[in-house]
């Protein structure tokens, strides 16, 4: 086994985050440290462990009621785009420019979107670990970075016309899920939404 090959099977091996509910509860506890919660702090929160939080949880973010304010959905596919762009690098560590890192938003907002999404946590966790689990690393890992930066083109456009950049974003966080709780089956469902975003997004600009 390679190196890299090596590199992301410890990175899916070691320090297990849990799933989706555990991964709110890191947020919570984020949240809960002060009056606003920075990107970095959430960066900080999920560093050294699954590749997957670092898709799953932006794009959750954004299907939230945080994902309504007019351009945060650009700016959170622009940070997808960047921690997709390192996972196709392999790096050990999610790494986030200054003036990035210093974005906040307040505690109280943030622990509303967290908690809207804890019924979606629960059906999740329910009904998707462990399946195909070959398919959630290596190349199939690499290639699910590439279709995220792919599905994070289409959110600027697709923003102009409402809850439209739901589509990539669901895409986005089906592939994030499938890595954090080892899931092939998912991955493939992952592609399929894939599919349908750019599918929505053509019908949208063609219509």
């Amino acid at each position: 086994m390679t190196q890299p090959a090596l590199d992301d099977e410890r990175r899916l091996v070691t320090a297990e985050v849990g799933g989706v509910g555990a991964t709110l509860d890191e947020l919570e506890r984020v949240a809960a440290e002060g009056d606003a919660v920075t990107l970095r702090t959430i960066v900080e929160a999920f560093d050294a462990r699954s590749y997957g939080p670092f898709l799953l949880v932006p794009a959750l973010l954004e299907m939230s009621p945080i994902g309504g304010v007019p351009g945060l959905p650009t700016l959170i596919a622009s940070i997808v785009v960047l921690f997709a762009a390192q996972i196709l690098l392999g790096r050990e560590t999610m790494w986030l420019p200054g003036i990035v890192g210093r974005r906040s938003v307040a505690s109280a907002k943030f622990l509303a979107a967290v908690r809207w999404l804890r019924p979606g946590a629960r059906f999740m966790d329910r009904w998707f670990r462990g399946r195909l689990t070959p398919l959630t690393r290596g190349p199939f890992l690499k290639d699910a970075a590439v279709a995220c930066i792919l599905l994070c083109l289409t959110v600027p456009p697709l923003e102009l016309v409402p809850f439209a950049s739901t589509a990539p974003m669901a895409a986005i966080a089906a592939f994030g899920l499938a890595i954090l709780v080892r899931d092939g089956a998912l991955m493939v469902l992952a592609y399929a939404l894939t599919a349908l975003a750019f599918g929505v997004g053509f019908r949208l600009w063609t219509a």
